[in-house]
């Protein structure tokens, strides 16, 4: 690492790699990546169908959201979150689930199994926030929710993001 920035060239080398893949929509894993006017479809590499869509407030989606937490990996947890138990899944949402956030799902079927959010704070920035559940992890759905979530927050006006991963967040890391 250099002292001046925090990254080895390897992460301005990956950095590239993305901006290259996303900024034409080019192709994803095994599947093309959407053009992510939400809603959008693509094929993970697992071959299942997965559609990215903006949260929509209804009764539905916030209960399959509400599903998607409660059967989360326990060990997938980073700074207590997700929350665990349903009472403290539901008041955690009520927080982000509101209009100043900006929240996008990764569906496959009926199934909500990802999960992104940016959530407003004090400096007029944005944290980050992404969850995928763990049987669908490895598959480009991530990849695909984060871009989602990235131009649905500047077609909402969000200019500034940030982000923060716990060093043993193998996942997340291989995400960013």
């Amino acid at each position: 690492m250099t002292p001046d920035n925090g990254h080895d060239d390897g992460d301005e080398d990956r950095i590239d790699e993305w901006r290259e893949l996303h900024d034409d929509d080019s192709a994803a894993g095994t599947g093309e990546t959407p053009s992510f006017n939400l809603p959008a479809e693509f094929v993970d590499q697992q071959g299942r169908p997965i559609e990215i869509r903006a949260y929509d407030d209804s009764e539905e989606t916030y209960e399959s959201l509400v599903d998607m937490y409660e059967s989360f990996d326990s060990g997938d947890r980073a700074e207590e979150l997700p929350p665990g138990s349903n009472a403290e899944i539901c008041r955690w949402l009520d927080t982000i689930l509101v209009e100043d956030c900006v929240n996008v799902l990764a569906w496959c079927g009926n199934e909500v199994v990802g999960h992104a959010m940016l959530v407003p704070d004090e400096d007029a920035m944005y944290e980050l926030g992404i969850f995928v559940q763990q049987e669908y992890q490895q598959a480009g759905i991530g990849t695909n929710l984060l871009c989602g979530l990235l131009r649905h927050g500047q077609s909402e006006g969000v200019k500034e993001v940030r982000l923060s991963v716990k060093h043993w967040n193998q996942a997340a890391i291989a995400l960013y």
